[in-house]
């Protein structure tokens, strides 16, 4: 048996707490009583009601209560095995790890911020494959594609400027190491996402967007970066300095956006730029990304288990309608409910009436004998 909703089972909690009420009411009753009336007086006053239904009915109603959690729980047992096919698209990331992405002029770092965007990413997908690349003067497939989005996550962490020993940006082998991840075939599911600050470009950028566009690979970039240039901020013993060329001048890295405009725009994809309110990533991925063709990734069966909460709550709804017409009478409450006026003749006055005219006769019949021994006290004895 299994469970499909055990965030609920402090639920059960409730039902010692539920009995620990029953049995302080059924005391204050029994004091009340006894501060009411005597007790022969009580027990004339009792006759005709069940002492027995007074105390099965708290454990009716615990019953009730115990089943109806039971049902909150969504008891599961019995399976049944069901074809389930994934439809979705293939998405290649392709991270920029060179140095000059250290720079601060996004908080904490631009690497730091595409990390932050991608982790919102994922939380995004659903059934799309996913996979990662790390590129600066060479390119490497972190992780390819994939559904485990837990084990991107993993890859996403561990993104640095030092995964790719070699320096520069070679984006054009960026492109390619995407074309290959993807595998033979063509097809318009698949999309490689660039982010990069476009500087210190290396490669035929221009051949290598050609080639995934003849296999229907649509190419969608990020600039990230300060247009202006910022200085790229590097760890050094006892701190931080900024990063020096071999003249001993400041580096500093300008965001290039021309190339990745270039490269988006001829592959059918988009170009936008990082602020300092984040990438929009999530609207990359909502408006374009996840409009396109989608293909079927994989098809598994799976065992679903079969919901069985619909019978503790049928059995509690079932004990809960009793409770409600059982009574505190001795007897079958049902028979005195649904069959207290079958054997009335249609002349005949109907039950309530005849108990009103019964009583009548009962007051009368008590008054009589109390007036005749007045009028007797009231005679003359005759002495």
């Amino acid at each position: 048996m299994r469970f499909g909703a055990l965030n609920l089972i402090w639920l059960i909690l409730l039902l010692p707490l539920l009995i620990l009420f029953f049995r302080w009411a059924i005391k204050r009753r029994i004091k009340s009583e006894e501060l009411f009336a005597d007790h022969p007086l009580w027990n004339r006053l009792r006759i005709g009601v069940s002492e027995s239904k007074k105390k099965f009915r708290p454990i009716l109603l615990v019953t009730v209560a115990a089943l109806l959690i039971f049902s909150l729980l969504q008891p599961r047992w019995g399976y049944h095995w069901e074809d389930v096919k994934r439809r979705g698209i293939d998405l290649i990331v392709a991270v920029d790890t060179s140095r000059s992405m250290l720079a601060d002029d996004v908080k904490p770092n631009r690497l730091g911020r595409a990390q932050r965007e991608l982790e919102d990413l994922v939380r995004l997908l659903k059934g799309d494959r996913v996979g990662l690349i790390a590129f600066s003067g060479s390119s490497f497939v972190l992780c390819p594609l994939t559904l485990d989005y837990g084990a991107f996550r993993m890859f996403i962490h561990d993104l640095s400027v030092t995964t790719i020993p070699r320096g520069g940006t070679d984006i054009s082998g960026a492109i390619l190491k995407g074309v290959e991840a993807f595998g033979d075939g063509t097809g318009e599911h698949k999309a490689l996402l660039i982010i990069s600050d476009g500087e210190n470009l290396e490669g035929d950028y221009q051949a290598a967007a050609a080639e995934a566009k003849k296999r229907g690979i649509k190419i969608f970039t990020i600039g990230i970066g300060n247009p202006e240039g910022t200085p790229i901020t590097i760890s050094v013993p006892g701190g931080n300095s900024y990063l020096k060329d071999r003249e001993g001048n400041i580096v500093v890295s300008k965001l290039d956006e021309s190339v990745l405009q270039e490269i988006a725009v001829s592959t059918g994809g988009a170009y936008h730029r990082a602020t300092a309110s984040g990438m929009e990533l999530d609207r990359i991925y909502t408006d374009r990304i996840a409009k396109m063709d989608k293909k079927e990734l994989e098809s598994t069966r799976r065992k679903v288990y079969e919901h069985r909460y619909q019978w503790p709550l049928l059995l509690a709804l079932i004990l809960l309608f009793l409770e409600s017409i059982m009574g505190d009478k001795k007897g079958l409450g049902i028979r005195r409910r649904f069959k207290k006026n079958e054997h009335r003749t249609p002349n005949q006055p109907s039950l309530k009436l005849r108990r009103a005219q019964r009583s009548t006769s009962n007051s009368l019949s008590a008054i009589a004998p109390k007036e005749r021994r007045r009028i007797e006290r009231k005679a003359p004895t005759g002495r």
